[in-house]
């Protein structure tokens, strides 16, 4: 078949680097964007931080934060036309720009109101889990191979304080990594120098291990701690599964001492690994605020420590002076000038916008869930998917998506993830729909008020909830119970 040459017509969307990274900075949450800003500011010279004096720019631009939906368009439409007026007065960046008009507002932003606290928090760093671990076990009697291979051990230690690798493993490793050819008895022997170390638990290689560490460890071996330790040696799986009548029956003791026993097992650490590491813990800061003000609500976005941005002066008068020569080292010097200011007049027109989206969409959702909001009566909650802001605001779904990915909103009644405010709708006897939020608040009343020695099942469950009028499925029940994290009736089962 002969080659042949033909010309085609095709239409093509492509999404550019800019937008991807405007979708990329829409999905931040508070703290991660303050990270953004940092590292933009420390790779880019021609962004830096506005001095916080006052300024006419920072003034009109704060009434925004406190504004929302259309009243917050509207001033920003003022504020670019009185910026426009002072075109005059300012550096005609375009004249270096290209022929596109770009205004001072587009390469200035403030990120704070005019009320916005400015919180800072000191935090003091020390040394992390596994260097703790180290200098212990630098204080046992071992020998320098027993201590690499302590050392290495440390370093197999998960988050969670386990140390989930096989031994074999664990010996090729060694071979390959430090040229050490040893055997699992010598490391079973340095890993039980490991578990001695604190917190107590550590090391284990399983939950049963790690019990048993913590519970061998007691210097007061009371009754309870010997029948523990004869529990969780010999009788794990059936403690598991909470069944305590083969427990009874194999220790021969009754309820009460059962009950002891249970007790002193449950008071136990299963994640050793946590309680060392409490540095890992981080700070959970609302992105949005919800006040309530005489009887309305009042949507605020929180910019706490975000920094005022613009356009390095220094980097302007710079194109300005090498626009003017016209050698070939001042034209390379000026296109890497001007590639600088155009990335840096993007970062701040990507931050205005994506403040813009995301309070035009929070207001939506305020506005969706006012009673909610008023009340904090969660039965007020409406079914409310994405596609509905999504609709509303005439916006994508995925740009709603991201507005509510991690992102959380203060309110009278607590802080919580914006995504919990979307839920499916469940259909009543009586035609009505509501929330699924609302059935699953129901379910947990029902579990945390039930008889723990008779717990209720999936199918008591589903009746309870069709008594009360919603048309629900055992399973259902069942999705909507894992979702709450309550696990089946047999293992809430107490004595």
């Amino acid at each position: 078949m002969a080659l042949r040459q033909s010309q085609s017509l095709k239409l093509l969307q492509k999404l550019s680097p800019q937008q991807i990274q405007l979708m990329k900075l829409l999905q931040l949450p508070t703290l991660a964007l303050e990270e953004k800003i940092k590292e933009e500011l420390e790779l880019n010279p021609a962004l830096e931080e506005e001095d916080n004096s006052n300024t006419d720019e920072e003034e009109l631009f704060s009434n925004e934060t406190d504004d929302t939906g259309e009243d917050a368009e509207v001033e920003v439409e003022d504020f670019q036309e009185k910026e426009v007026e002072k075109i005059d007065d300012k550096v005609e960046m375009e004249d270096y720009m290209g022929d596109e008009e770009i205004d001072s507002y587009k390469y200035e932003v403030s990120n704070k109101g005019a009320d916005d606290d400015s919180k800072e928090f000191v935090v003091v760093e020390g040394p992390d889990f596994h260097s703790l671990l180290e200098q212990q076990l630098g204080l046992r009697d071992l020998n320098e191979t027993e201590y690499t291979i302590g050392v290495y051990l440390i370093g197999c230690i998960d988050e969670d304080g386990y140390i989930r690798r096989e031994l074999e493993l664990i010996v090729d490793d060694l071979a390959f990594s430090y040229n050490i050819s040893t055997d699992i008895a010598t490391i079973e022997k340095v890993l039980k120098q490991i578990q001695e170390l604190d917190p107590a638990g550590v090391g284990a290689r399983n939950l049963q291990e790690c019990l048993l560490i913590q519970l061998n460890r007691k210097k007061d071996k009371t009754k309870e701690v010997l029948l523990a330790i004869d529990v969780v040696r010999d009788m794990m799986e059936d403690f598991s599964r909470k069944h305590y009548e083969k427990i009874t029956r194999r220790l021969n003791i009754d309820d009460e001492d059962l009950k002891d026993v249970i007790n002193e097992i449950t008071h136990l650490n299963p994640r050793p690994g946590s309680s060392g590491n409490a540095m890992t813990a981080s700070e959970v800061v609302p992105d949005f605020t919800i006040a309530v003000v005489d009887g309305k609500p009042e949507l605020s976005i929180n910019s706490r420590n975000l920094p005022d941005l613009k356009i390095s002066k220094d980097y302007i008068e710079m194109l300005k002076e090498y626009s003017r020569q016209k050698d070939k080292s001042s034209k390379e010097a000026s296109t890497f000038i001007k590639s600088k200011i155009e990335n840096a007049q993007w970062f701040i027109d990507a931050l205005q916008q994506r403040h813009q989206t995301m309070m035009v969409a929070m207001h939506s959702i305020m506005e969706y869930q006012e009673e909610y909001f008023v009340t904090g009566d969660e039965s007020k909650l409406k079914p409310m998917i994405l596609k509905d802001i999504a609709e509303k605001i005439g916006m994508d779904i995925s740009t709603i998506s991201r507005v509510a990915n991690s992102k959380y909103v203060q309110t009278p009644y607590g802080t919580f993830l914006l995504k919990t405010f979307f839920s499916e709708s469940m259909s009543m006897e009586s035609g009505e729909e509501v929330s699924s939020r609302e059935v699953k608040r129901i379910l947990k009343d029902c579990v945390d008020n039930e008889d723990k020695k008779k717990p209720l099942t999936d199918d008591a469950l589903c009746d309870i909830l069709k008594e009360k009028g919603y048309n629900i499925a055992r399973r259902t029940v069942a999705k909507y119970r894992e979702q709450l994290d309550i696990p089946v009736a047999r293992l809430r089962k107490e004595l």
